[in-house]
């Protein structure tokens, strides 16, 4: 550890990090090795142990030679994860979230892993993945557990992660050759790339959609000592996982994308922050930086400019979905707990140690690559005029063909169902659970900020399937992944789950509906951050467009007679803002 220390140089803001590492040392971080760090660092034993109890991959009590965690998205569920998590835990003899009696191992769910193209999925001590579980690969993981079998020995099968890229565009289908496009950029030099950037109306990619060539101008005119330029590839939104594939196959053009940032905002330091749940690529994205200063890349004087000075680092997360939120991802950067911010100011005035900071998507920075090569008027001629060029889709859920779908912005939700192999669908969860759920009569619309606007999450829903029960899952999700910080977020979610938790056991009535209503206009205008804020955005969404799944809920199962329509409109009305939500409300009755 002490090599770890001096690797840091005994960094405070490297908390985090340094954790990650103590824990890999010892499996689980005793008390007695967070006051070693706490000394090492100089700081307060409270302060380690109040990052330490932050995240869910960091634990303060043992949890055995094998943990053992089940991916719990919908999608996950729906391939069965539950009745394979079930028998495992039969098989070793332990409880779910809970160690056994000898101390070798524990299992226990966790958010979604980003696999949900090829669940149900696991992670095996945090950092290796096991995709495409079945009841065979249940059973004899239990022998091996059983039998203290290193992981590393396991069928190597279990551990493969396809890309599963069904429809290329711009982007996946990109063949450039590193540094081409850093050519191009260097040609234009700072001030003309900033113009084309502009000029193509490349909007963040992360879901917000903000103008990348105004943040970037905003960070470049702030003062500071140093200028950052910050990779969010925390895609923890469940259903999401675009990021993973790009990191994969494309590692080049992220960086190469965070380069050319650098160039237009002045900056030295670049940092990626990798989601705990893609540990496993960590080895493969330091060999492409290797590759890549090597190559005069990265560095000193990169590709022969005198003074264009620019490196990358790594920082892994340790499983928090609020630090998908730019500034939880910054104080997670400096080695705190992931909690939001206030803004004012925002990162580009005052982000990573209170120097101006651009903070983009994985898939925005790849985008910048094509602009830099071939201008921001060929890049705005692709989508919509609101919305330009392309946006790469992650499909999963009840389709044939689930995996990665660029189309141009613009596209039909039709016509993405039609390619996935989708049939009989009820329902499309877009953008994951904070984003929108659209039912059967909407399925013409198009994918644009100025219509559907999404991260790239895209679940499919046949008939089949119960829509309160989506629903219930994604409001365990909010409720587990709150970070506790302001009462309306906390409270209101766990209020949200209990009362969910009343309606499946069938012993809800409407009034619980109502105070469901009451408690999501509350918590969609007091929260202190985005996700206490679409926390009920799939609440809202059933309840107006599939309103008889939670009527079959309820204890008296009278749906005709007791039927308000004028109530039902009203609330449609209220809850989307949109004259026609009653639509299909009309059709129920």
């Amino acid at each position: 550890m002490a090599a770890a220390l001096a690797r840091h140089q005994a960094d405070p803001h490297a908390l985090v990090q340094l954790l990650r590492e103590l824990q890999a040392l010892w499996g689980w971080l005793p008390r007695e090795a967070l006051a070693w760090l706490a000394t090492a660092l100089g700081l307060t034993l409270a302060r380690v142990e109040g990052v330490a109890g932050f995240y869910r991959f960091f634990h303060t009590r043992p949890v055995g030679a094998y943990r053992v965690l089940f991916s719990d998205n919908v999608t996950d569920r729906l391939l069965g994860s539950e009745a394979l998590m079930a028998d495992l835990c039969r098989r070793l003899g332990v409880a779910p979230g809970e160690v056994d009696g000898d101390g070798l191992v524990s299992v226990d769910r966790t958010s979604c892993t980003g696999l949900c193209d090829q669940g149900p999925a696991l992670l095996i001590n945090h950092h290796q993945v096991i995709t495409r579980l079945d009841a065979d690969r249940v059973v004899e993981m239990a022998d091996l557990i059983r039998a203290r079998t290193p992981v590393a020995q396991w069928p190597a099968a279990w551990f493969e992660v396809q890309h599963n890229i069904r429809r290329a565009d711009v982007l996946l289908a990109d063949s450039s050759a590193p540094g081409e496009a850093l050519a191009a950029a260097l040609a234009l030099g700072p001030e003309a790339l900033l113009e084309e950037i502009k000029l193509s109306k490349l909007r963040g990619r992360g879901g917000a959609g903000f103008g990348t060539g105004l943040k970037w101008a905003l960070c470049r005119k702030a003062t500071g000592a140093e200028h950052v330029v910050v990779c969010n590839a925390d895609e923890g939104e469940p259903g999401t996982f675009k990021d993973r594939v790009l990191l994969a196959r494309h590692a080049d053009a992220v960086f190469e994308g965070m380069t050319i940032a650098a160039l237009a905002i002045g900056a030295r330091r670049g940092l990626v922050y990798l989601r705990g749940e893609y540990r496993f690529l960590l080895e493969l994205l330091h060999a492409v930086l290797d590759r890549r200063r090597a190559a005069g890349l990265l560095g000193g004087a990169i590709l022969g400019e005198s003074g264009f000075e620019f490196d990358i680092g790594i920082h892994v997360g340790a499983g928090a979905y609020v630090c998908g939120e730019e500034s939880s991802l910054i104080e997670s950067l400096e080695g705190k707990r992931g909690t939001p911010r206030i803004r004012p100011p925002f990162p580009v005035e005052s982000g990573y140690l209170g120097q101006p900071t651009i903070v983009n998507n994985v898939e925005t920075f790849c985008a910048v690559n094509p602009i830099a090569r071939r201008g921001g008027g060929w890049w705005a001629a692709i989508g919509t005029p609101q919305s330009t060029g392309t946006k790469i889709h992650s499909v999963s859920g009840d389709c044939a063909r689930p995996g990665l779908y660029e189309y141009p912005f613009g596209t039909r939700i039709g016509r993405i169902l039609e390619d996935c192999g989708a049939r009989d669908t009820q329902a499309v969860q877009v953008g994951g659970p904070s984003g929108v759920c659209l039912s059967a009569f909407e399925f013409g619309r198009r994918i644009a900020f100025e219509d559907v606007p999404t991260a790239g999450a895209f679940m499919v829903f046949d008939r089949s399937r119960d829509m309160f029960e989506v629903a219930r899952g994604f409001a365990h999700f909010f409720a587990h992944e709150s970070c506790g910080f302001c009462t309306p977020c906390r409270v209101g979610t766990a209020l949200v789950v209990k009362r969910l938790d009343k309606l499946a056991a069938g012993q809800g009535s409407r009034h619980d509906i109502d105070v469901l209503v009451e408690l999501d206009k509350l918590m969609h205008t007091a929260t202190h951050c985005g996700l206490g804020a679409t926390a009920c955005n799939p609440l809202r969404d059933t309840i107006v467009k599939f309103r008889p799944a939670y009527e079959r809920h309820l204890k008296s199962l009278h749906f005709e007679p007791g039927f308000d329509l004028d109530a039902e409109l009203s609330i449609a009305r209220h809850m989307t803002g949109r004259d026609d939500a009653g639509a299909h409300l009309e059709n129920l009755s």
